[in-house]
């Protein structure tokens, strides 16, 4: 029998070292490196050499996607749910993951596809209790099970089309000496559970626990692993809930779904734009923005509001924005638009929970804070979409007709954007070449008073 060898394991990069040590040599992280027990690597098993294939004699197979029932889910992982692959889900405690999932897998069962439910966190009997309040998750299989080759074994022997584990860091390897969820048995359990779907084509989704800073707990090799990275984002006291990958080999990682959480579980949004771009006519503070989530042009109300100080370091808060986005947001429009923001604390906020990560987005919170600076409310029915650069000029925003048709489509009377869109009669184009004469279009009132004065 091989004697087990003691290694020390960091649990943020997987840097191994003989003996611990307060500091990672790998990535320089404090107090990561966990015992674990490894295995003597001997000479038990004959070592073969494989006979490697020229890469263009290799046939493809066009896998035919599996549909999970859910349009926003499918958006989101490129089309549908690839066979053989390993996709990660991770997200806040009751966001909904599970719910989700089960209602994905009670859609591909109704469709005559095989699905099976691992839950090592709840058991069957409360497991069927949610689907009884969902509905339709009558077809589902389900194992009760924590033991990782109890689960390996059935997978390789039911072989599913679709199987969800809930969740990865409950599953226990009895050869390891350490605890479930540990470093090494969240890899050990990922390593296993790739081998059995690429080998039973088996197409398996991971639900993984997130740390307190909101990334997936385990070990950063399990991202590595896995084929797809979903993130599952969205405040548990609020209806609505946003899906993001972070990772997709078969797909775009700029696409988003939109869900709202009801009494008969999570529902997609599919046309997020009348939901997150309504505002009120008149209002101080508040601007539409068109941004684009992968091929998703999507409304958004930018909500900002400045307000004087007595501190020393004037306050930049940004909730669903880049902070040093906005910092850098608030120089431009001190230095090149004429709007003093030295002495005032800067809020902004993106309505509904949803995150602006493109620079599109930029010329829409600009205007916000112009508008709550000045206490001038934007024209009445506009929109803005644009990159703001640092010498206050206006920089042309990826897609910018599919941008212009979701504002006419929800009827969206101008658009506010860099020089150079295409003009339209519906909705009206009004263009700028630099921010000031952006501010100028769309608080006319405001800059024109302000100007005047100055002079």
């Amino acid at each position: 029998m091989a004697k087990p060898v003691v290694k020390y394991v960091c649990s943020e990069c997987g840097t191994a070292s003989p003996r611990w040590l307060g500091k990672c040599p790998g990535c320089d992280a404090f107090g990561t490196l966990v015992e674990e027990l490894h295995g003597e690597r001997g000479s038990e098993a004959a070592t073969r050499a494989a006979v490697p294939v020229p890469l263009g004699e290799v046939s493809v197979v066009e896998a035919q996607r599996i549909s999970s029932g859910v349009p926003e889910l499918d958006r989101v992982l490129g089309g549908g749910i690839v066979p053989a692959s390993l996709v990660l889900v991770g997200g806040e405690p009751g966001v909904g993951k599970s719910t989700l999932l089960l209602s994905a897998l009670g859609a591909i069962a109704r469709a005559g596809r095989q699905a099976l439910l691992v839950t090592g966190e709840e058991s069957a009997p409360q497991v069927s209790l949610r689907a009884a309040r969902l509905g339709g998750a009558e077809g589902v299989r389900i194992l009760a099970e924590t033991e990782l080759a109890t689960v390996c074994a059935t997978l390789e022997q039911e072989r599913p089309d679709v199987c969800v584990i809930d969740s990865v860091q409950t599953l226990h390897a009895s050869e390891l000496g350490s605890a479930p969820g540990s470093v090494a048995q969240v890899r050990e359990a990922a390593g296993r559970l790739l081998r059995v779907a690429k080998e039973a084509s088996v197409a398996t989704i991971l639900v993984g626990h997130v740390t307190k800073d909101g990334a997936v707990a385990g070990p950063r090799v399990l991202e590595h692993l896995v084929d797809c990275v979903l993130q599952f984002e969205g405040d548990r006291y609020h209806a609505h809930r946003v899906l993001r990958a972070t990772k997709n080999r078969f797909g775009s990682t700029n696409e988003v779904g939109v869900f709202e959480m009801t009494g008969a579980g999570l529902v997609g949004v599919p046309d997020p734009s009348e939901l997150f771009g309504a505002t009120h006519a008149g209002e101080v503070g508040a601007a539409v923005g068109c941004v684009l989530e992968g091929t998703r042009p999507m409304l958004l109300e930018v909500q900002a509001l400045v307000a004087p100080t007595d501190l020393a370091m004037p306050r930049r808060v940004g909730t669903g924005v880049d902070p040093r986005r906005l910092a850098m947001l608030v120089a431009v429009l001190g230095r090149h638009a004429g709007v003093a923001l030295g002495s005032a604390d800067v809020f902004v906020n993106v309505a509904g929970g949803v995150r602006i990560e493109e620079p599109g987005g930029d010329l829409a919170i600009a205007l916000a804070i112009a508008s709550a600076a000045r206490g001038v409310p934007l024209l009445e029915g506009a929109a803005a979409f644009g990159e703001i650069g640092l010498t206050g000029r206006l920089r042309p925003a990826a897609q910018a007709d599919r941008r212009l048709d979701e504002c006419g489509k929800l009827g969206i009377a101008t658009v506010v954007a860099p020089d150079g869109t295409a003009q339209r009669d519906r909705p009206r184009v009004a263009a700028a070449e630099t921010l000031r004469a952006a501010l100028r279009a769309g608080l006319q009132a405001s800059v024109g008073e302000h100007e005047a004065v100055a002079a």
